[in-house]
């Protein structure tokens, strides 16, 4: 048996600040969510985003120290409808206060693409074919 992917795990010093996040980016997680110590979304394809606390992990690793914010060692990327949608959820999320880290542009492999911090660094791409 080949291990598949299945999950994409994030440590988050602020779960309510990471959820709401990724709300905006229009993941369906319950408000009740925010208060909990781990939370799973299971999106299209099954693939599974988890989120834990850092008291979470420190609660099996207890020797964990979390990176300094910024050096994220994941990345996600959104697929956007349009070019235009790329430039529209960046100014959302920027607009909320969520830190933008490379403005949107015309990448040279065809694509509108844009790089959102979420609340613990991470960098979050937005992209779309440009045509």
């Amino acid at each position: 048996m080949t291990p598949r992917f299945d999950l994409i795990g994030i440590a988050t010093s602020d779960m309510a600040a990471s959820l709401a996040f990724y709300r905006r980016l229009g993941l369906d997680i319950p408000a009740d969510a925010d208060a909990q110590p781990h939370v799973e979304y299971a999106g299209p394809g099954g693939v599974r985003i988890a989120w834990d606390t850092e008291e979470t992990i420190r609660s099996f690793d207890p020797d964990w120290t979390p990176p300094p914010r910024g050096a994220g060692r994941i990345g996600l990327a959104f697929l956007c409808d349009a070019p235009a949608e790329v430039d529209k959820v960046y100014t959302e999320l920027t607009d909320a206060g969520h830190e933008g880290h490379h403005a949107p542009w015309n990448a040279a492999w065809g694509q509108r693409y844009a790089v959102v911090l979420d609340p613990d660094g991470n960098g979050i791409d937005l992209f779309a074919p440009l045509g």
